[in-house]
């Protein structure tokens, strides 16, 4: 079954999101603009080609409000990188399958008692992971505040995207959702203090994240949402913490600790659990 292999992959692209949005100087609001329009540039002339835009009404009401819990998903969440350190950052951002799970039964799903398991052990590793990095007061605790509400949006994408994915073509679907997302941002750019164009040397960087990241990673994971719950794919999604403290240390030389190791290797057992146990249903 091709399905495990493609969220996997989708899930180590992303894994390489903080790590480029580290390298931009821009504001972050910006920076997530432009990924999402970039990404949406991109796939625009696939889609157009194919003509696979009839989406039907729910599927156009769908596909704009995933958009808009992906805009506020990346605005809190990049935020979030400026303030704190890619492993807490990254970690909390990847709580969402807590939030999955509990509003599953929107989707009439009812996660297997081995997926909660894995749920459970990829939340206590991601915790690991992030715990000697995470403050409890100043920039560092507004940052785990900003990735906490930004793992709620990132819920809400996941959660509409299962429902519209059961119905909608997918490079549709996520260009409207990836579209929706950008123009948000750009007027939320346009209405804020901040400039509409980034910095010039960050374009390099905001095409990697649109080409990577953002096309080959979330479009991965939507495909997988039309063949998996939405809680079996938001498990995988805790491997993201995994790579991400990997590249930070490799790039920023930001330490991997014992504690950190441990809660690595519960993320991954908790990934092969959840995915295992969907698998047997």
């Amino acid at each position: 079954m091709a399905t495990v292999p493609i969220l996997l992959f989708g899930v180590t692209t992303i894994s390489f999101a903080a790590i480029l949005i580290r390298l931009t100087a821009s504001p972050p609001v910006v920076v997530a603009a432009w990924r999402m329009i970039l990404a949406a540039a991109i796939l625009s002339p696939w889609v157009l080609l194919r003509r696979s835009l009839p989406l039907g009404q729910e599927g156009w009401g769908l596909s704009l409000l995933s958009g808009v819990f992906l805009a506020l998903h990346f605005s809190l969440w990049i935020t979030s990188l400026r303030l704190t350190t890619v492993a807490s950052s990254v970690v909390l951002v990847t709580t969402n399958p807590l939030f999955v799970g509990l509003l599953s039964f929107f989707l009439g799903e009812r996660p297997p008692r081995g997926l909660w398991q894995g749920i459970g052990l990829s939340l206590a590793g991601s915790f690991l992971i992030g715990w000697g990095d995470l403050s409890f007061g100043g920039r560092a605790l507004l940052g785990d505040l900003l990735a906490l509400l930004g793992a709620t949006m990132a819920s809400g994408y996941l959660m509409v995207g299962r429902r519209v994915r059961d119905r909608a073509e997918l490079l549709a679907y996520v260009l409207i959702s990836y579209g929706t997302s950008g123009v948000l941002l750009l007027g939320l750019c346009a209405l804020g203090p901040w400039e509409v164009l980034p910095q010039g040397g960050d374009w390099p960087w905001l095409l990697l994240l649109a080409l990577g990241p953002q096309i080959l990673g979330h479009t991965s994971i939507n495909w997988s949402l039309r063949r998996l719950p939405a809680a079996a794919v938001a498990v995988a999604i805790l491997g993201e913490p995994l790579g991400s403290s990997l590249w930070a240390f490799l790039i920023f030389g930001e330490g991997i600790r014992p504690l950190q190791g441990v809660g690595m290797a519960l993320v991954l057992a908790g990934i092969a659990q959840g995915l295992w146990a969907q698998a047997r249903a």
